[in-house]
């Protein structure tokens, strides 16, 4: 068996590559992992979304947590960025989401965060692989009285809505705003948050059956919302992801509003207010070069990392800054949450309209964004770099970069939780822009595959 955690967790589809067998013992690892090894009494709070494995999963998480000792606290169906609040806020010495984010429904994952609210470095997850590939021993199992107890947390999810409400500068009066909530883990928080606020809201998508989560819908998929947004002449819509640490917005002409665009507006109104710590923004390399230019004419450093939410919080750590994201819509605002936060970040979006007495459009104006595709080519295994070792693709590679130099770029990442390489190219002539991407991945998929 490779390397189990990926960028985001462990993740695959469920009771294939993610049995609840699996997770029993990445529950039993991960709470021994995280004790340190202390003789306190652990607690570890579970979160999960609306995919029918989730429960499974959930219970089988609960019974590893619990044969080493440590109480489990249930959240039940939750936002990631709520599991993430809440380990901080009540003291927690973890906190576990059961959830594959935007992938369908039949994936599943389980990703980690510390008793600080942030994901785990590489090298404890490192460890607790270590203990559930066998390579490590010496987990206690203790009996009697010292088994783990499980306790319900539900009722405290409301503290994180109330949470996400308190950063809003000003009251959403007068607005109608359009919320997709993919039929994941927002479906009890979006709704409450911005009728707390005063908007007037219609919700899409928040009926989940356990597998019609980001099925045609949510931040994946935004045709229906931008439909509904024109036709009931809303001020904006915003659709998050499955376990909701992610948020894209339609503007009121039914145009799609990417992370980058979010991070524009949103990072020069803070510069604005004098809250944009250092006068910097942190973005990907695959962020929009006209993230960058915007940048350059309002004064605003952007500052690029890997893809991937852990490297832009890394960099914001590292460097103290406040905002920062992907423009798949994966913002952090560090002031606030711990990890990326789609009801946060549709909350700044909307107050910056507010505050601005702006439209979103108008608003989307601080950037012109250049056309970029991005195509999958589909190959062996996950974070295959394999790519780079072939004469054939590389040359094809430095002709592409070549061609497009000054006036366009071309990037290529592979996916470190799917089969896949990315291809991505960014240039003025959209139709010419496609064909290159199709001809690479093409070639990528016929060579790696």
């Amino acid at each position: 068996m490779g390397r189990l955690f990926g960028t985001d967790g462990v993740r695959g589809v469920a009771n294939e590559l993610l049995t609840s067998e699996l997770a029993s013992k990445i529950g039993k690892a991960g709470a021994w992992v995280l004790s340190g090894g202390s003789e306190h009494k652990v607690k570890i709070l579970i979160g999960r979304d609306t995919r029918i494995s989730g429960q499974m999963l959930e219970a089988a998480l609960t019974a590893g947590i619990c044969s080493v000792g440590a109480d489990v606290y249930i959240l039940g169906v939750a936002p990631t960025p709520a599991v993430a609040f809440l380990t901080k806020k009540y003291g927690f010495d973890a906190g576990v989401v059961v959830s594959a984010s935007h992938n369908s429904f039949e994936f599943n994952g389980i990703k980690f965060f510390d008793k600080t609210g942030y994901k785990l470095p590489d090298e404890t997850e490192n460890e607790i692989e270590a203990y559930i590939l066998g390579e490590k021993d010496g987990i206690p199992t203790p009996s009697g009285e010292k088994v783990g107890c499980v306790y319900d947390f539900s009722h405290k999810l409301d503290d994180y809505v109330e949470k996400a409400v308190s950063t809003a500068p000003c009251n959403f009066e007068g607005k109608f705003f359009v919320l997709d909530c993919a039929n994941g883990a927002s479906v009890g928080t979006a709704k409450k948050a911005f009728e707390a606020l005063g908007a007037r809201v219609e919700v899409l998508s928040c009926e989940p059956d356990g597998v019609n989560i980001n099925d045609n819908c949510g931040s994946t998929h935004m045709e229906n919302l931008a439909e509904k947004v024109k036709e009931l002449k809303a001020d904006a819509g915003f659709a998050f992801d499955g376990d909701a640490d992610r948020m894209l917005a339609v503007d009121e002409e039914g145009n799609i509003v990417d992370g980058d665009c979010i991070m524009a507006i949103c990072a020069n109104n803070m510069k604005k207010k004098g809250t944009l710590k250092n006068n910097t923004l942190v973005a990907t390399v695959m962020s929009n070069l006209g993230l960058f230019i915007m940048g350059e004419k309002y004064g605003i450093d952007v500052l690029k990392t890997k893809v991937g939410d852990r490297y832009v919080l890394e960099e914001m750590l590292r460097g103290g800054h406040s905002i920062g994201g992907e423009q798949s819509g994966h913002v952090i605002f560090l002031d606030h949450n711990t990890t990326g936060d789609g009801l946060v970040s549709a909350i700044a979006l909307a107050s910056v309209m507010c505050e601005e007495g702006k439209s979103l459009s108008e608003l989307t104006k601080i950037i012109d964004i250049y056309p970029q595709v991005l195509k999958n080519a589909r190959v062996a295994k996950s974070g295959d770099n394999s790519y780079s070792e072939d004469e054939v693709i590389m040359a094809s590679i430095a002709a592409l970069e070549e061609k497009f130099s000054g006036e366009g770029r071309v990037l290529i990442r592979p996916s470190g939780t799917e089969p896949l390489v990315r291809v991505m190219i960014e240039g003025k002539n959209q139709e010419e822009i496609t064909r290159d991407a199709e001809e690479l991945a093409k070639l990528i998929e016929e060579r790696l595959s």
